[in-house]
């Protein structure tokens, strides 16, 4: 079971599956968007998978994409004609959903929404207890636990305050 994104076939578990499946097994997909999502690399694995290591496909979703039941040469071309067909279609909605991400990001950096991790203001209270920490009257542990932030955190402010003076 393979429940990863499907944007490339650099997957674990499908290069797992490609280095155990054996002539005359079937593979089941679900659909063929969930097999892949770029056109070029969907033929070439389908015909790895179905010519070179000479197992069965069977797309669930799709019945024309069923290679145990077309073994004929029509079967065949219907077959690779919808798989054509198919894959460019999933190629090019995996492109609509790049550009309207896109766009909705550029939107969102326009309306001035941030993205990130909020950014840590160096507050009157961390001045106060850097300045003391600075004096050796406190270790830099006992800042954090007062301050309730992590050792990166509090060296990046560190670093900050040391920048702003």
């Amino acid at each position: 079971m393979d429940k990863q994104s499907v944007k490339n076939f650099d997957r674990p578990q499908y290069q797992l599956l490609k280095r155990i499946i054996r002539k005359g097994d079937v593979l089941y997909i679900h659909s063929l968007d969930r097999f892949g999502r770029n056109k070029e690399e969907i033929l070439k694995e389908w015909n790895d998978l179905t010519k070179n290591l000479e197992a069965d496909i069977v797309v669930m979703d799709m019945p024309l994409l069923d290679t145990t039941q077309y073994k004929d040469s029509l079967g065949t071309f219907i077959a690779d004609l919808v798989l054509q067909i198919l894959s460019w279609m999933a190629e090019e909605d995996r492109n609509r959903i790049r550009k309207s991400q896109r766009e909705g990001i550029d939107t969102a950096l326009k309306n001035g929404v941030k993205f990130g991790r909020p950014q840590i203001e160096i507050s009157d209270e961390f001045i106060e207890v850097y300045n003391r920490w600075q004096a050796g009257e406190i270790t830099a542990v006992s800042v954090m636990q007062s301050l309730k932030i992590k050792k990166t955190t509090f060296y990046k402010l560190v670093k900050a305050l040391k920048y702003e003076r």
